[in-house]
């Protein structure tokens, strides 16, 4: 009996540490607030808002299937991997899922580069002769240091479970995409690795390869791309993220060119054969923003990487990436999607722009009966009480699957895990993309009783630059978290012992933050004002945008 009583102190003891263990955060809200929106509201039928998908979404792909549009964009080194978004109208689009929702989809990603290793420019493609979904991708290891992994996963039904992937040891290099010709035969295009001085030759650097559908697996060598009618003496960036479409008997080869920065654009080439030579337009770019003043009022810039697709009624659309720069850069969005009409020239070419054609923060399409709905464009709110039992596929976390450390329903519940966010092993923390200039983010969390860690809003560029504003024992504090252990505290309130929930607030002025905890029964107080973006800017390099979000931990920062 004695040894059985001390067994059950011992459960008691277990079981009350765990519960111990967890902070509890009852909700999470996101509101945006960017003035141009609230300015400019749509107003007539076919209005839309560009970015259509605003925040960190990058380099999309995107594919028709009747009367559903499906769209996937680049994730990197976070987790889950590759976003699906549907639409019906191209303009109104919903987060539905993630490609790469298992850990055996991704198991890469431990250790890399938040925002310059892991999943690259994902495609998404449709093969009618076995009605199959491809999403085709690259992993890069260590920012390209370590190579690169290429591989696929099918599905049947997007909205389901996608395969485990099938790896591609014959394609190397990055970005490679789909093509399934209208005789049943597919082709994989991509950017090759650059094994000898190649770069400003005809060359180009992208390679087409045979694929079977029925095994799998690529057939025979891959062919290089050629390239007829510019010389290299024009000394353009190497192409990357092609896509092939067969239109009218021709074959069309689109890439973005110029690198990912503001010289960024798009090209289009066109051939009798999927294996060419290619003819370059004569008026390439395609698509582009550089030759535009950089002074001009809400500038879209960086415009390239291009996928287009028709509708059901025949017209042709175009999705890209672009940015909207802030403060000089210094702004936590990143690159986003958007959307415009494709044209044709006299001589048969695609094109999007010309000359000093902007992309613009509004559009319209004259074809749909209402206008945009959607909270992924324009100011919108986004909360989530955690009621469900798994997590809302916005959410995602750093090199994996944070399972172990959170359990939803009636809230939120993170383990105070021995892990910092800098670790480069999956820290106990949900994030979400930032999706404005100006917005305001919200959470109410409940600390562990004796917790020795901390609990509240992580803010993340990447591995080197994050701010966290949290409860800590008797205290509220501000953290800005850099490199290794160069962390320092920027601001710090006692609280002493509180019963109840604390409310913990973010709000983004565009250039500054304000960062603010609200106690049981009291008002908002500011514990930090107008502290500086710059921290946490896309300027500070990197592919994505930043995020924000909840965690907890028991490291020492």
């Amino acid at each position: 009996m004695k040894n059985y009583l001390i067994g059950l102190c011992m459960l008691g003891g277990i079981l009350t540490c765990n519960a111990q263990s967890e902070a509890k955060f009852n909700y999470f809200s996101y509101q945006g607030n960017d003035d141009y929106y609230k300015e400019n509201p749509l107003t007539a039928a076919g209005d839309y808002f560009n970015p259509v998908i605003g925040g960190w979404a990058s380099d999309p792909s995107i594919c028709r299937v009747g009367d559903d549009y499906w769209l996937v964009t680049s994730t990197f080194g976070y987790f889950p991997g590759v976003p699906l978004y549907h639409s019906r109208d191209l303009v109104s689009w919903e987060h539905v899922g993630n490609v790469l929702s298992r850990p055996s989809q991704l198991p890469w990603l431990e250790g890399l580069s938040i925002d310059k290793g892991g999943i690259y420019a994902p495609a998404l493609s449709y093969n009618p002769h076995n009605q199959t979904y491809y999403m085709i991708t690259t992993c890069v290891m260590n920012g390209g240091e370590g190579g690169s992994k290429n591989f696929y996963v099918t599905a049947k039904d997007p909205r389901g479970e996608w395969s485990d992937p099938v790896m591609l040891p014959d394609v190397e290099g990055i970005d490679p995409s789909f093509f399934f010709d209208e005789d049943g035969k597919a082709y994989i295009v991509h950017k090759s690795d650059e094994h000898s001085p190649v770069k400003w030759s005809n060359y180009r650097a992208l390679s087409i390869i045979e694929f079977d559908p029925q095994t799998g697996k690529t057939v025979g060598e891959p062919v290089r791309f050629r390239e007829e009618g510019v010389g290299p003496e024009e000394r353009l960036e190497r192409n990357e993220g092609p896509h092939i479409y067969k239109i009218n008997g021709k074959y069309y080869l689109l890439a973005a060119e110029g690198g990912t920065n503001w010289v960024h654009s798009e090209v289009c080439y066109r051939a009798d054969s999927v294996f060419g030579p290619y003819r370059r337009w004569s008026r390439n770019p395609m698509l582009t923003q550089r030759l535009l003043k950089t002074n001009r009022n809400l500038p879209v810039t960086c415009a390239g990487h291009a996928d287009i697709v028709q509708t059901p009624t025949g017209e042709w659309y175009a999705v890209f990436l672009g940015c909207r720069p802030w403060n000089e850069g210094e702004d936590h969005l990143g690159r986003e999607t958007y959307l415009m009409p494709v044209k044709w020239s006299a001589d048969g070419f695609p094109y999007i722009t010309q000359c000093l054609d902007t992309v613009s923060i509004k559009g319209n399409i004259p074809s749909l009966t209402g206008i945009q709905n959607s909270d992924q464009a324009g100011n919108f709110t986004w909360r989530d009480d955690f009621n469900a039992s798994t997590l809302s596929p916005e959410w995602m976390s750093l090199w994996g699957d944070p399972a172990k450390w959170y359990r939803c329903g009636d809230g939120l519940r993170l383990k105070y895990a021995d892990l910092d966010s800098k670790s480069g092993r999956t820290p106990a923390c949900v994030l979400r993309r930032m999706q404005h200039h100006k917005f305001i983010a919200e959470t109410e969390v409940e600390p562990a009783a004796q917790s020795a860690g901390s609990a509240g809003l992580l803010m993340v560029k990447n591995e080197q630059r994050q701010m966290f504003l949290a409860v800590e024992g008797d205290r509220v504090v501000l953290y800005r978290l850099g490199k290794k252990k160069d962390n320092q505290l920027i601001a710090s309130d006692e609280i002493g012992k509180v019963s109840g929930p604390i409310g913990l607030k973010v709000e983004s002025k565009g250039k500054t933050y304000d960062f603010s905890y609200l106690l049981p029964g009291g008002d908002w107080r500011i514990l930090a004002e107008d502290v500086p973006a710059e921290h946490i800017a896309t300027q500070r390099g990197g592919f994505t945008g930043s995020t924000i979000g909840l965690y907890a931990t028991s490291a020492t920062l």
